[in-house]
């Protein structure tokens, strides 16, 4: 962790929302809706395709396997690619990603997800859809897939880069450590400015992916979109173990956010934009998985879940189950930051496993205080 305010600038301007996998070759053989091998589908950003699944809790050692954290450690070096699948500074689709920690829920669990992926990314590119990072957009991507396979449901999560999500943290840590000033009020201005067009898009995202089903031959009750809203990565001021004065949420708990700027993150920016998400869903007639709460009690610094250390174990009922924002870098990427890490990653695979057996309706997915991811649940949403 950083020992000086402006080291930790230097990585916190560098923040990129982000997340994602390898490009997927489609079978040869042709199936329809109805046969072929069955599939789950995830779309859109980082907070879907996996970024920050490389590790397993936060711990402040440096070296080796931090404490059973890191699992890109091999035993003599780290190789991002054992979680990955590819090299570092790609789209991050991880193994623990929600649609493959969902469990035996399709034959085919494909994350066609990208890590900085927006809207753009995900239109298909005869209607003003954009590759990124040497991958056809996604929608394009999918033809490929309701070709091959017998697509049953699409997890969709975008719209969070759309927004400046990335920016937004930045500009919070810097107002923290370096300027002394809150974020909240202008970055609220910056937002309410933005979020109508944001919300346009994302509804064009939906549009974009219902028009490559029906292309397919699917017809709409053939398969279901569910969008999904974005985890609080940071607790309340009240729920956080570290006091706002000093340095310890820079040096030691890695959330350096003032006490009124984490209450607006948690308590207003995240649910404006699960709200207005959730009108998309229903205005698109999509289905709407609520995760704003999923990560409650296991953020980043989070009074009811402890860091990892050599007595302490990584543990998915104790450990947080969001990345910690590393500023030096001295611990993988910064992109890594304020995402899901593997157990929060494997928290929300379980919450797609239950909206898989619900067939319509919108729902909230919740953690069970004391449990490990295994111990989510679902409420009306």
């Amino acid at each position: 962790m950083p020992s000086t305010p402006h080291r930790a600038l230097r990585a916190f301007l560098a923040l990129c929302t982000a997340a994602g996998l390898a490009s997927l070759a489609a079978p040869s053989a042709q199936a329809s809706p109805g046969s072929g091998p069955t599939a789950v589908v995830a779309m859109g950003d980082s907070y879907i395709s996996g970024e920050a699944g490389r590790w397993l809790g936060n711990s402040l050692t440096n070296s080796g396997s931090r404490n059973g954290t890191d699992r890109a450690w091999t035993g003599s070096g780290y190789d991002p690619s054992r979680v990955y699948g590819s090299t570092a500074g790609g789209c991050h689709r991880s193994d623990t990603a929600e649609v493959k920690s969902a469990g035996p829920i399709a034959s085919s669990l494909i994350n066609l997800a990208c890590s900085g992926a927006t809207t753009k990314n995900v239109f298909r590119a005869s209607q003003g859809g954009q590759a990124y990072k040497g991958e056809a957009p996604q929608a394009d991507q999918l033809a490929a897939v309701a070709a091959s396979h017998d697509v049953k449901l699409i997890a969709l999560s975008i719209g969070g880069n759309d927004l400046g999500f990335a920016d937004i943290i930045a500009t919070c840590a810097a107002d923290y450590i370096v300027w002394y000033s809150y974020c909240h009020d202008d970055q609220q201005v910056e937002v309410d400015a933005r979020i109508d067009g944001v919300m346009a898009a994302v509804g064009k995202a939906v549009d974009e992916i219902r028009a490559v089903m029906t292309g397919a031959g699917y017809a709409a009750s053939d398969y279901r979109i569910v969008l999904q809203s974005y985890p609080s990565p940071i607790p309340r001021a009240a729920e956080n173990r570290y006091s706002e004065s000093g340095w310890s949420r820079v040096n030691t708990g890695g959330c350096p956010f003032w006490n009124k700027d984490s209450d607006w993150a948690r308590d207003s920016l995240v649910p404006q934009l699960a709200n207005r998400l959730r009108q998309v869903a229903v205005a698109k007639g999509a289905q709407f998985l609520d995760l704003r709460d999923a990560l409650q009690g296991r953020e980043v610094c989070a009074k009811a879940s402890r860091q990892v250390t050599a007595s302490l174990p990584p543990s998915g009922a104790a450990s947080e189950w969001a990345r910690w924002i590393d500023s030096q870098s001295t611990q993988g990427l910064v992109q890594e930051s304020m995402h899901p890490n593997a157990y929060g990653q494997q928290a929300l695979g379980r919450c797609l496993a239950l909206i898989d057996t619900v067939p319509s309706g919108h729902r909230a997915c919740r953690n069970t205080a004391g449990a490990g991811p295994s111990g989510m649940y679902l409420t009306a949403g």
